[in-house]
């Protein structure tokens, strides 16, 4: 087991730190240290802009397939494509699991207004109801947007 290289530390040394920019060599810390080794670390330390904006590009550039494939529920219900999150607020919608979002947005104001506290001040199912489609929509708006989310690149 490797130990943290703080002085003093007998803690477990996980989490690699580098030593300085752009060097391979690393420090091997605790994650309490690591966090306060990097609370100031500059990656773009001694890097002219015209180099900072190129390793911008080319981190982005490497990373967006993870980013992008992101939103998929692995071994989860339907086709793989959505969470059980999803599913779930799906049924409460009352709206196919293949449907686009605006389908879904349909929905959600359609159901929103027959179940609205103001429409039906004295039904309280109507209120549950009104809240449960609220928290569906609010689950499937995230997921559109993380799987619509891009990074920007310059």
């Amino acid at each position: 087991m490797r130990l943290c290289d703080r002085h003093g530390c007998t803690n477990p040394g996980n989490c690699p730190a580098p030593k300085s920019p752009n060097n391979p060599d690393r420090w091997y810390f605790c994650q309490d240290h690591a966090a306060e080794y990097n609370k100031g670390w500059d990656y773009f330390q001694g890097l002219d802009a015209e180099e900072r904006d190129r390793r911008t590009h080319d981190e982005a550039r490497t990373s967006a397939g993870y980013t992008a494939s992101a939103y998929y529920g692995w071994t989860t219900s339907g086709d793989g494509s959505r969470s059980r999150e999803e599913m779930r607020a799906l049924d409460i919608l009352g709206v196919e699991p293949d449907a686009d979002f605006e389908t879904i947005k349909r929905s959600w104001r359609q159901l929103a207004k027959e179940n609205h506290p103001d429409v039906r001040p004295d039904d309280a199912d109507a209120a549950t109801r009104f809240h449960a489609v609220q928290a569906a929509y609010e689950v499937l708006r995230t997921a559109e947007e993380r799987r619509t989310w891009r990074p920007t690149s310059k």
